[in-house]
């Protein structure tokens, strides 16, 4: 056989058509992939995610989380009553402490509505120096922001796990007391969400909701 006919097959395969490219994803299909560490694990904890973000922009959450330096009131989130700042430390200013008026527990019943709640940890917003900020965040930039340390107050993992799911100042969320609305989702399915999340590694989305 003639060397020239040997080469002719390495020939035509160094001039074979390419294979065309994988389809580029659509936005929405990238909008919607969960990115490092993707899985059906992190696509789980991602959507598990949802469930905790729903939690933390309740009512009973974002009033001790707000935009600014005064706490909210109220389902509708109205400024708080009497005017109070955060302070440095997030207990308010010399002569006006959140102390001043919420005690160590609820009042009973017996008082009416709108009276100032209590909790036996304290009450209290999140110090200046890490605002812990709720409202208006999207999934991504909450879910990055609190498992943060230099954004969470310096939590590790063990810290924030028992703040969201033990402290007695996060369990107020579902005992809110007389003429306030509990969170709608149960502590059971809340601490369920959070350990999916927390267990996969906390994986963020790259764009999901966002409270009103």
């Amino acid at each position: 056989m003639k060397p020239w006919l040997l080469a002719l097959p390495l020939l035509a395969c160094s001039h074979a058509t390419p294979q065309p490219a994988a389809a580029a994803p659509t936005p929405a299909a990238a909008a919607a992939a969960p990115g490092p560490g993707s899985g059906p694990a992190a696509a789980e904890a991602i959507a598990a995610f949802e469930t905790v973000r729903t939690v933390l922009q309740s009512p009973r959450c974002v009033n001790c989380h707000p935009a600014g330096d005064v706490p909210l009131q109220g389902d509708d989130g109205h400024l708080h009553e009497p005017p109070i700042a955060r302070g440095p430390e997030g207990r308010g200013v010399a002569g006006i402490s959140c102390s001043a008026c919420h005690g160590k527990q609820n009042l009973p019943a017996s008082y009416g509505a709108h009276m100032p709640p209590g909790v036996s940890t304290e009450w209290r917003l999140p110090p200046a120096d890490h605002k812990l900020v709720f409202w208006g965040l999207d999934s991504k930039a909450l879910c990055e922001q609190i498992k943060d340390p230099k954004r969470n107050g310096g939590k590790s993992l063990a810290e924030l796990t028992h703040h969201m799911t033990e402290d007695a100042l996060t369990l107020w969320g579902w005992a809110p007391g007389y003429g306030r609305k509990p969170v709608a989702i149960s502590h059971e399915q809340f601490v369920r969400a959070y350990k999916t999340w927390a267990d996969a590694g906390m994986p963020c989305a790259t764009r999901t909701a966002q409270n009103p």
